[in-house]
């Protein structure tokens, strides 16, 4: 397919540091004059290529939500340009916000105290459950694993204030500090919305009480990437019997679930001990529990009072960020999210051009066809268990840009008579019941889960398939005016990642339907576990902070698809034999890896980097360039490493899993 006959560009150069050599640090030779030209900026607590992709979608949205309130839609109630501007335009009104104060909230907890006085606990929970909060557990709808094709009720934990279990349990110098903070700023909210210091002190005391408890019986972060533990089918009579603190039969009635007959439980140890911790818990308690966790949850949508405690706390204690995002950033998170997929298609009529995806639609199945010779060629891996994997990357779908058909918004109103949090709470019920009514339906597997403005990209494993919104089809990702080698080392990477996660140690759990079956032999199992263990080692090895090292059995599966997505897309790109078609100086495997290096190519702060190791199954950009690419083979030979240099592994320490 002939894409654009002009001269194709080269590797940007301005974007290295030739003052460090490719074999002792590759990726600050690769990206060193890009981080050096970009600082981040105040309001970031990390800043990378990315970032600036994002920055770049954000100010495109922002253009096409403020030429919005100019069509005469805008004037119309209940169109869908009403609803985005009058949105945007409330989440800007700092003034009004700001005289508001708590009083949006007020309703809400006063609601809540009275329900907690007259309702029984189930009736209470279902409430809170429609949308406004995840009270002690969470519920939703989405596919069985054992049955892709079906929607069922899943029921398991839910999140506490600072994120990860680890905070409450990890007695060491950087969990104090935050601790402190987070002291500070419960008690901060709890003003807010009139406690005084004795009642908010006391309020403190109960809130780390039970978040304490509720963290000592949550999932590990390892044990939340293992499906096969978050599989566990109860019937409706078995899940009254061992977790009999709900009604069940009433609690699905008030959720409008009907024919109930089984659920999915995600985290069994969890729930098995929530009652004796829900038992213990006072009246009084729960309500300064419940007052805490509603208020803290609208900070955002609320006055200056209430952004600046969430920032100090969570922006600038435990990620490092020196100043708050713009308003207008803020705000127009709100319908951008809200209202994605209908942004979503004024973003890709505007900005995404058609011959983008023609030429991704080919790069896919380049990257497809090379995945399928390395698991031909694989040495580990039985004939049976191949014939499986490929079975399964035939089946995989693929979605580029945009839905074929759009999410319809029709039944959320907003009215810009009633404050901004209450027009947020309202559509968070609509979309929470909108959730629920697929439950014992077929699964729509048209459905995106991604926005197409989103930078970013997916596999599913419950549906099979790879996802690449318009979003991240732009520079330096995704180039039609670049050398094909800098297109298959950045987006082609890109692809090869996520079509590895299908068979990485979380998705080769998986089959080609998206059911959670076994379909590998032990004697391959084994094989493949084994590889995977040398791989955590490599990444367990490096120190990311003085005493704290990354966490490489929890980024597993990111590395697997890393380490994959390079191996898959080199091949891809040297099968299609490409000629150079850029004067940059470079071979041609040259500018293949150092178009990677400068996906990753950002910094972050010291802080982020600490919450981030608990939080992001993500290795950092510096890792996913220098000790994936001591893995590749042809890594070496482009750059010449030997013996002794830094970039070197030894050929028996490489790991080649796909």
């Amino acid at each position: 397919m002939k894409v654009c006959k002009m001269e194709k560009h080269g590797i940007n150069k301005d974007n290295m540091n030739p003052e460090v050599s490719p074999v002792k640090n590759f990726y600050e030779y690769a990206c060193g004059g890009w981080i050096k030209r970009n600082p981040i900026p105040d309001e970031f607590t990390s800043y990378g290529q990315f970032d600036v992709l994002r920055e770049k979608s954000r100010k495109n949205v922002q253009d096409l939500i403020l030429h919005l309130a100019d069509e005469p839609a805008a004037k119309i109630k209940g169109s869908i340009a009403q609803k985005i501007s009058d949105l945007y335009n409330m989440g800007m009104d700092e003034k009004r916000l700001n005289a508001e104060g708590a009083s949006p909230l007020m309703p809400t907890l006063e609601e809540m105290r009275r329900r907690f006085r007259e309702d029984d606990f189930t009736t209470f929970i279902a409430w809170l459950h429609l949308g406004l909060e995840s009270a002690f557990f969470s519920s939703g709808v989405g596919a069985d694993p054992a049955d892709s094709n079906m929607n069922i009720l899943h029921i398991g934990e839910t999140g506490i204030g600072l994120g990860d279990r680890d905070y409450y349990l990890e007695d060491n110098e950087n969990n104090h500090k935050i601790m402190e903070a987070y002291e500070k700023y419960v008690k901060r909210i709890m003003s807010l919305v009139g406690y005084d210091e004795e009642r908010a002190e006391k309020a403190w005391q109960t809130i780390i009480k039970i978040e304490r408890k509720l963290a000592e019986i949550k999932m590990t972060r390892e044990m939340r990437r293992n499906p096969i533990l978050r599989h566990n089918i109860y019937t409706t009579d078995r899940l009254q019997k061992e977790f009999g603190f709900i009604d069940w039969a009433k609690y699905f009635e008030l959720l409008n679930l009907k024919e109930v007959k089984s659920v999915n439980v995600t985290s069994l140890a969890y729930m098995q001990s929530l009652e004796s911790i829900i038992s213990e818990i006072t009246p009084e308690e729960m309500v300064d529990f419940m007052v805490y966790n509603l208020t803290s949850n609208s900070s955002g949508l609320m006055s200056d009072d209430f952004i600046d405690a969430n920032f100090e706390m969570f922006g600038k204690v435990m990620g490092g960020q020196k100043e708050k995002k713009p308003r207008w950033k803020r705000a127009m998170g709100i319908p951008d999210s809200m209202f994605g997929e209908a942004v979503g298609q004024l973003y890709v009529e505007k900005y995404f051009p058609k011959e983008n995806k023609e030429y991704m639609v080919e790069l896919v199945e380049n990257l497809r066809k090379s995945l399928s010779k390395h698991i031909s060629d694989l040495e580990w891996m039985s004939d049976e268990t191949k014939e499986k994997a490929q079975d399964k990357l035939s089946s995989m779908s693929v979605k580029i840009g945009y839905p074929d058909k759009w999410k319809d918004y029709s039944e959320i109103e907003i009215d810009p008579d009633k404050s901004y949090l209450e027009n947020v709470q309202k559509a968070s019920i609509w979309f929470t019941k909108d959730n629920y009514s697929k439950f014992g339906k077929p699964v729509d597997k048209t459905e995106w889960h991604m926005y197409p403005q989103t930078v970013n990209a997916y596999y599913s494993p419950i549906v099979n398939e790879i996802c690449f919104p318009a979003g991240i089809l732009q520079p330096p990702f995704f180039d039609i005016t670049a050398d094909p080698a800098i297109n298959y080392g950045a987006i082609g990477v890109v692809i090869g990642h996520e079509m590895t996660h299908g068979f990485d140690d979380q998705g080769r759990q998986f089959d080609k339907n998206g059911n959670l079956t076994d379909w590998w032999s032990a004697e391959d199992a084994e094989k493949f576990n084994a590889l995977a263990d040398k791989l955590v080692e490599q990444f367990d090895k490096v120190e990311i902070a003085p005493g704290v090292h990354a966490n490489g059995r929890f980024t597993l599966g990111e590395n697997i698809a890393d380490q994959g997505g390079l191996r898959v897309a080199l091949t891809a790109y040297l099968d299609t034999n490409p000629k150079s078609e850029a004067d940059d100086g470079f071979s041609l495997l040259q500018r293949f890896f150092l178009a990677y290096a400068n996906v990753w190519a950002g910094s972050i702060r010291e802080e982020e980097k600490l919450a981030r190791t608990k939080t992001d199954p993500h290795s950092f950009g510096e890792n996913r360039v220098n000790v994936t690419l001591k893995n590749i083979d042809e890594f070496e030979d482009a750059f010449s490493i030997k013996k002794g240099d830094t970039m070197f592994r030894p050929k028996d320490e490489r790991v080649i899993i796909w």
